[in-house]
């Protein structure tokens, strides 16, 4: 404990050496250097990112080494890592995709906070806590950690996918119930009952006149805002106007009485159909992966050991409680909502930790007089305890979960930087691989990037330079030389990364054409919307082979196989220019059909819809 105070001390000299010449940035660089240390060991080792993060925060805290003495400071900085991570989803949402999800936001996301928060509730009441300090605790604990899973979703590769769009949707509905969370502390304080309807009324309509006042300013606004700054041709002034328009939106609906992480989701959706959002995605990028792993460190840094040390029996009991609870809601609701079993205990294990807003509904409640200090710094270990044992969950869930998939190795694979090909290869699958064949035989110089480690490995085996990255982010594009590039094959196995790959290369590179691997005549129109130069489904040419040896087998002559499969090809190039401006049962008629009584010529309307 001695060593302990003195490297303490030392520190704290080091300090004040540092202020009396200027600007004290001896924090910064303890902070960063037990980012530096800590996460890559903890990665290297299985255990993730996050608890790295809250292991180093513990270290340097008050109640580690005492390098650091007010941890909610940073975390109050901090949390603008998860209101940029929110602006970031919100560019990828656009409103469109986002009316869809109306029904996983307000449907799984309503169900399930209402059942975690009865259930929750018990857990304060079986320990003899008032029913007002019962709700408020587990009502508190219901609001996941949109830090910690958006993180783990990022690492896994799932926010994209359909479960963790899912989780994106409940999240979304936990921000919204901050609001009237916030209300139910009002009411439940003493002498809250005597609180108005009137003034229950002008605070529900403050946040909506601020949500209204938000949309009207993206719609009309801020588009005209970036096309202004982008003529002025400084990058560093769009980089400004970005944070700007982030940190703007979050502080108007923290003024509101809403999050500051809704205000900033908010404003992504706004922008995600301007043609400067993937720019805008780009620019805030570092500051939210810095700010987020500075909210990690702050939130180890306020956990409490002593509080631990005094009441271990009760917050064990209570982390037990709250998660194990949770995690049944939770997996309830999913199956309840027609989710399959493994998704279901795949969400409950992400989902299980309380969240960085339930800190907001403690203090407030505190405020209010229906917790005390001492309550609240008890719930306060919990949830950042709940936090913590998220990662080693989802580590225990990959190990012995059914069909797990093995770990990704890095080995021998080089990351895309500075790449100078003639052609940019995006995915090197089996679509992939073929692609490359005829561009290689010709020795055109082709860079290729994937995100497949065990693909990359395998292709260096053929003699084939594969490099790590992901095409869907404008920062890997511009490194593996997109912007020098003569052309750009789109040929992973992503229906979503084709489309946004394409709309990326339209708005950054546009001089540069872009050859697109569709799936099926859906995503074809889709591709071809987005801006694609030209665009194949991937079974089309192989289908029509497959059909043209049918022929053959059957005695038909080699010219008659020839003409039928060209005029296959034909009548399907003219039914998808007409599918892309009437919609996709606008070229029914050009399909041959096999129904009695209807014709075989390429007369529309003369065949069934396909």
């Amino acid at each position: 404990m001695a060593e302990e105070t003195g490297q303490a001390a030392e520190a704290a000299s080091h300090a004040a050496e540092a202020a009396a010449h200027g600007v004290d940035i001896f924090p910064i660089i303890i902070l960063l250097a037990a980012a530096v240390i800590a996460v890559p060991l903890f990665k290297r080792v299985g255990l993730g990112s996050v608890l790295g993060y809250l292991a180093a925060g513990l270290v340097i805290g008050p109640f580690g080494i005492g390098l650091f003495d007010d941890p909610e400071t940073i975390i109050q900085v901090a949390e603008l890592g998860v209101v940029m991570f929110l602006f970031i989803i919100g560019l990828e949402m656009q409103p469109s995709r986002l009316w869809s999800m109306r029904g996983e936001i307000f449907g799984i996301g309503l169900t399930q906070v209402g059942l975690c928060m009865l259930m929750l509730w018990t857990v304060g009441l079986s320990l003899g806590y008032s029913v007002e300090a019962s709700l408020i605790s587990g009502t508190g604990f219901v609001l996941t950690s949109t830090a910690i899973v958006m993180q783990m979703l990022r690492e896994r590769r799932q926010l994209n996918q359909p479960p963790g769009r899912r989780i994106v949707s409940i999240l979304l509905l936990e921000d919204l119930a901050i609001v009237p969370l916030l209300a139910m502390v009002a009411f439940l304080a003493p002498g809250g009952e005597e609180t108005t309807l009137g003034a229950r009324l002008v605070s529900v309509l403050i946040g909506l006149a601020a949500i209204g006042g938000l949309i009207i300013a993206g719609r009309y606004l801020l588009d005209p805002l970036f096309r202004l700054l982008a003529r002025a041709d400084a990058r560093e002034v769009m980089t400004a106007a970005a944070l700007l328009v982030v940190l703007g939106a979050a502080y108007a609906m923290q003024l509101a009485g809403l999050s500051m992480a809704m205000g900033a989701f908010l404003a992504g959706v706004l922008l995600s159909e301007s043609t400067f959002r993937h720019q805008l995605e780009a620019d805030v990028e570092p500051f939210r992966g810095l700010l987020l792993g500075l909210f990690f460190l702050g939130v180890g840094m306020a956990l409490n050991l002593g509080i631990i040390a005094d009441n271990l029996g009760l917050i064990a009991i209570s982390v037990v409680g709250f998660m194990v609870l949770k995690l049944i809601g939770i997996y309830v609701v999913a199956r309840l909502y027609r989710a399959s079993h493994p998704e279901a205990v795949e969400r409950a294990v992400l989902m299980a930790q309380g969240g960085e807003f339930a800190f907001v509904l403690y203090a407030t409640a505190t405020s209010a007089g229906i917790l005390g200090p001492t309550e609240n710094a008890l719930l306060t270990a919990i949830i950042i305890i709940s936090m913590a044992l998220t990662p080693l969950m989802i580590i225990l869930h990959d190990r012995y979960a059914p069909k797990r998939e093995a770990a990704e190795s890095m080995e021998g694979v080089e990351v895309a930087d500075g790449l100078t090909g003639s052609v940019l290869l995006i995915g090197f699958g089996r679509f992939g691989q073929i692609a490359s064949q005829p561009l290689l035989n010709q020795g055109v110089e082709v860079s290729i990037i994937e995100t497949d480690t065990e693909m990359i490995q395998a292709a260096e085996t053929f003699g084939l330079k594969v490099y790590y990255g992901d095409g869907c982010r404008l920062d890997i594009l511009h490194a593996a030389g997109a912007a020098e590039a003569q052309l750009i094959i789109y040929a992973a196995d992503d229906r979503e990364g084709a489309i946004k790959v394409t709309e990326l290369v339209r708005a950054e590179f546009p001089m540069t054409p872009v050859l697109v691997r569709s799936f099926d005549r859906e995503h074809a129109i889709e591709v071809a919307h987005a801006g694609a130069d030209w665009q194949v489904r991937e079974l089309f040419y192989s289908a029509l082979q497959a059909g043209g040896e049918a022929l053959r087998r059957l005695g038909f002559d080699e010219d008659t196989v020839a003409d039928s499969v060209a005029d296959c090809e034909r009548r399907d190039a003219e039914r998808t220019q007409t599918e892309l401006v009437g919609g996709l049962y606008a070229g029914a008629g050009y399909v041959r059909g096999n129904m009695p009584g209807r014709g075989s010529d390429n007369t529309p309307g003369d065949a069934d819809p396909a």
